[in-house]
């Protein structure tokens, strides 16, 4: 059983009477493509983006068995104004959901709500639930503030509330001190760690102890970071009994460890030495499997690195499928 929780849609079109901020689907000429028109946004967009018959073959020929799928991030525009935003958000869950009903067991869906609202946002996801939606993706960062600051506490406490998933899909933002060419590559990193460091230190994972949240490509840097915030934290090496006295930032309660092991992470880190690095430290029931599909092709066989890293059964099946169920909070399927 293979469950790939990061796998994006795009809608084939979009109405015709839509704000003229909206995305713009143009047909290909002689191919089924098309291509989405976005901002800045050119992109070729195949048929399997937005054709539940043809997305369930591609599975099928990689070798998954179901796949949490959420929009492309391109989609997560939240300098649109909200009313805007938000209208976007129910035109692309409203196709989530008919995607999603072509196999309701192979095809699990996240929508998106118009974070640049966060009253509006937090409202929405009543009718996201009531979609049949498992959760929500939404961006590392909205108009630059980290999610994880306090003025988005409200949102995640209804997302705990009501039950749904939150994945964080990490978002590059402009930045001064390294070059445009890096922004696909370290800021996506970067960004990934911006998001889950914020959650911590923000106090949403404390305050918020029951939140489902996962974060794209492991978070980037962040699991790397946690030894030394741990070290902060304790005061020793190696995750050891803290030792207060010799602690610069000790806290009664858990530690950034602790509060790290209560997300989830994909496994799209495009190493094994990464992947195995991950599942050490944080543990195999917090690793979901990863691809990017149909934006990046797959690894061939799909979770060709997980499976060479010779695991006990029991963890690779938490990895490949049962950490996935619960995150998205359907049990084991």
């Amino acid at each position: 059983m293979l469950v790939d929780t990061h796998a994006h849609l795009l809608p084939k079109d979009y109405p015709a009477d839509a704000p003229e901020c909206f995305p713009k689907m143009e047909p290909v000429d002689g191919d089924t493509a098309r291509t989405l028109l976005f901002g800045n946004t050119r992109f070729k967009a195949r048929d399997v983006f937005f054709e539940g018959e043809r997305r369930v073959e591609a599975m099928a020929e990689s070798g998954v068995d179901a796949e949490a799928v959420s929009p492309m991030p391109p989609l997560l525009r939240y300098d649109l104004p909200a009313a805007d935003g938000l209208s976007l958000a129910r035109h692309v869950n409203e196709f989530t959901a008919t995607l999603c009903s072509h196999d309701p067991a192979k095809l699990l869906g996240l929508g998106m709500v118009p974070m640049q609202d966060v009253d509006a946002a937090t409202k929405e996801l009543s009718a996201v639930k009531d979609a049949g939606l498992k959760g929500v993706e939404i961006a590392s960062n909205v108009l630059g503030v980290s999610v994880g600051d306090e003025r988005f506490l409200p949102f995640f406490q209804e997302v705990q509330r009501l039950d749904l998933a939150v994945f964080v899909h990490a978002m590059p933002a402009p930045i001064d001190r390294l070059p445009a060419s890096g922004i696909g590559t370290y800021v996506v990193g970067i960004e990934g760690a911006l998001a889950a460091s914020s959650m911590i230190l923000g106090g949403t994972a404390a305050k918020c102890p029951d939140l489902r949240i996962s974060f794209s490509h492991a978070a980037g840097g962040f699991p790397l970071m946690l030894p030394r915030a741990q070290y902060f934290w304790s005061g020793v090496w190696n995750e050891e009994p803290p030792v207060p006295e010799r602690a610069f930032a000790y806290e009664e309660g858990p530690s950034p460890l602790d509060y790290a092991r209560r997300f989830y992470y994909d496994s799209m880190v495009f190493d094994r030495r990464a992947l195995r690095y991950v599942i050490d430290l944080l543990g195999h029931d917090r690793i979901l499997v990863g691809s990017d599909f149909p934006a990046m092709p797959r690894e061939d066989p799909a979770a060709r690195t997980l499976n060479s890293l010779g695991l006990p059964a029991d963890a690779l099946a938490d990895i490949t499928h049962r950490n996935a169920y619960r995150f998205l909070g359907i049990g084991e399927g």
